[in-house]
């Protein structure tokens, strides 16, 4: 640990520095061609979901007002918009008619991954008692992810904004393919608001049958995509947030569980899989999202948002399944540090 050239101490509970002193991409190193073979083995049918909503979900700014929906406007040539273009107004023997659009997109606004450069902390990485911004494994803000604002200062930082480590492009490198278990909450809590704890979580896994190995991407179906169709794009925020069970992010027992199963990402069809907001802590200064310090800060495990996983849970459990071939790659964005995705499940 003392060869680690951007730290001297790593959080505690964390994996930085295991799979390589500059690595950048955390549990995707687990993903192996074994993993995937296993992954394919799973389809049986031959059937695919779309595991995405459509991206102008939820709709509006009511469930996170910095974060709006997108805007799709045509191409502009000559002051002219390319969309129902005729070319034989440039040459009157061209007979195509041209549409060639572009868009404004919040990349985390609607169905999305996180990057390991979308949460960091400030933490005492040099030992030297003084805290710095720190993302996994120990790259640096300021130095591998900046923006044009320095809030320490509250001045202009004169860095270009983007992430030189850690982005979005280095998840879509791996391919984002391997081995998908759906875990349904619905089933178990219907639409009540439940902070699910590790207790509760291996009850489910137990009456369902689910097993997790290392590898594995981790779905949890909770009935919030079903609901929020259903206000087709105007969400009822305060509804959204007061019903269905989402994980306890509090409870260390369930961190505990996600460092020892290896498990890659944890994926759900809510607003940030864990439950938002997370439970009091006595601590004097603590995390306000205690699931995405342990899997983004401190084990590379990527969290996936807002994802449509009804349809394939109910699909699954009339089956008796829990498990499916998932293909799941963000853009590949250099210097993003979240992307929308389109997920396909395949059975």
């Amino acid at each position: 640990m003392n060869d680690m050239p951007r730290w001297k101490n790593r959080p505690e509970g964390s994996n930085w520095g295991d799979f390589g002193p500059d690595d950048q991409i955390g549990r995707l190193n687990l993903v192996t061609p074994d993993k995937v073979l296993a992954a394919v083995r799973e389809v049986r049918e031959g059937r695919s979901f779309c595991l995405s909503l459509p991206l102008d979900f939820p709709g509006g700014t009511a469930i996170n007002a910095s974060r709006k929906p997108p805007e799709v406007q045509p191409v502009m040539d000559q002051g002219r918009p390319n969309m129902n273009f005729p070319y034989s107004c440039n040459n009157p023997h061209h007979l195509d008619v041209l549409c060639d659009d572009q868009v404004l997109l919040t990349l985390q606004y609607s169905t999305q991954w996180d990057s390991l450069a979308h949460i960091g902390q400030e933490f005492d990485a040099d030992g030297d008692g003084v805290a710095e911004l720190v993302y996994y494994n120990g790259f640096r803000g300021g130095t591998h992810i900046s923006g044009p604002a320095d809030h320490q200062t509250g001045g202009d930082s004169g860095a270009p904004s983007g992430a030189r480590a850690l982005g979005i492009e280095k998840m879509a490198e791996t391919s984002v393919q391997g081995r998908g278990v759906m875990i349904d909450f619905k089933a178990h809590f219907g639409e009540e608001r439940v902070y699910v704890n590790y207790d509760q979580l291996m009850r489910v896994l137990e009456a369902d049958k689910v097993v997790i190995e290392k590898g594995d991407f981790v779905c949890f179906r909770t009935g919030f995509d079903e609901m929020l169709l259903s206000m087709n794009r105007q969400p009822d925020a305060k509804k959204l947030r007061s019903s269905f069970a989402a994980l306890d992010g509090r409870d260390e027992r369930i961190h505990r569980w996600i460092e020892e199963t290896g498990l890659v990402a944890l994926i759900a069809d809510n607003i940030a899989v864990e439950a938002t907001p997370a439970k009091a802590s006595t601590a004097d200064r603590f995390t306000a999202l205690p699931l995405h310090e342990v899997c983004l800060f401190k084990l590379g495990v990527y969290l996936g948002e807002f994802w449509l996983l009804s349809p394939l849970a109910d699909w699954l459990r009339e089956r008796g399944r829990s498990r499916f071939l998932l293909t799941a790659p963000p853009l590949r964005l250099p210097g993003a540090v979240g992307s929308p995705a389109t997920p396909v499940a395949t059975v």
